[in-house]
């Protein structure tokens, strides 16, 4: 095991090891996160090919990248019909 490895293991939490305070951030954090990626993969699953910027797969790979991957999906990922003049 290399020196940076140890560190990082040294550095490691378990869930026993984290406060009360912490605990409940991680919980909060995770009851956000579970239904944005559900939302974004969802609504991946449902738009059409052509309203969709670039490669689904790519898009359905980025949903599970903590919160950037939905939020970027929702934000670039989708192509919006052009409005009426």
């Amino acid at each position: 095991m290399t020196r940076s490895a140890r560190a990082r293991a040294d550095r490691r939490k378990s869930w026993k090891d984290l406060s009360r305070v912490q605990r409940r951030a991680v919980m909060a954090l995770g009851s956000v996160q579970v239904p944005l990626m559900a939302a974004a993969l969802t609504d991946l699953a449902r738009r059409p090919a052509a309203a969709v910027r670039g490669s689904r797969a790519a898009w359905a790979v980025a949903c599970f990248v903590n919160f950037a991957g939905p939020i970027a999906y929702f934000l670039f990922g989708r192509r919006h019909p052009a409005a009426p003049r």
